[in-house]
């Protein structure tokens, strides 16, 4: 009888402990970005401790040529590490008419109710690259819009999978709502575009200026 009892308090414990998961995991699985902003003191640290970047990538023309009259230009985009900019962590060819390129990202910038040492902190998604003869919203992807940038994929460690989802997923939807999260002092820069006529033989080094606008910098290609 008395085991009978003890394996019943048994089951009993492990039913609790499964339904605690579950509704832990639903009550995740709900949580809104605007919940996400407000409650979570994990991601308050994260964007703390992201570092002012001066470059976030660079491009070259791998071939140019004539078809039918047209030029088309092919160039390789190469996205590097926050910490180290000599480690690529995306590569991607565009073949694109022209030899005029746009490269657009999204500026996403942290103001003091993000941060816990007053100092404002910025992320920069690279969205798409298009040419002169296209419009911006036929251009090519960089990153998947929605998701988490390979940049930035040790930034949340400290969240859960879920919370990265929607934390993200949240920031892209800025592209197209720059004001959206204004209220936790969080705005984009939509649409900060470099350009510029390309050539082969030349790097053009995507820096950050001091003001944390993208500008593209020449340097010969070795």
């Amino acid at each position: 009888m008395k085991i009978g009892k003890i394996f019943s308090y048994i089951l009993l414990g492990l039913f609790l402990v499964g339904f605690i998961y579950l509704a832990r995991g639903l009550y995740y699985g709900t949580k809104t970005i605007y919940e996400l902003l407000a409650e979570n003191k994990q991601l308050k640290q994260a964007i703390t401790n992201l570092t002012q970047e001066e470059q976030i990538g660079y491009a070259k023309v791998i071939e140019q040529q004539i078809k039918d009259g047209k030029v088309f230009t092919t160039v390789r985009f190469v996205e590097t590490a926050r910490d180290d900019k000599l480690k690529k962590i995306l590569e991607k060819d565009y073949t694109i008419e022209g030899d005029v390129i746009h490269f657009d990202a999204l500026i996403v910038k942290f103001g003091d109710k993000m941060v816990m040492d007053g100092r404002a902190r910025a992320l920069y998604l690279w969205r798409r690259v298009y040419g002169e003869k296209m419009t911006p919203e036929n251009g090519f992807a960089i990153e998947d819009p929605g998701k988490e940038p390979q940049r930035y994929n040790d930034l949340l460690r400290a969240l859960p999978v879920r919370e990265k989802e929607v934390f993200w997923s949240g920031i892209w939807s800025l592209a197209n709502d720059p004001e959206k999260l204004k209220e936790y002092d969080i705005r984009a820069i939509y649409g900060n575009v470099v350009y510029s006529r390309l050539s082969k033989g030349l790097i053009y080094v995507f820096k950050i200026s001091s003001v944390g606008q993208v500008y593209p910098e020449v340097v010969p290609d070795m």
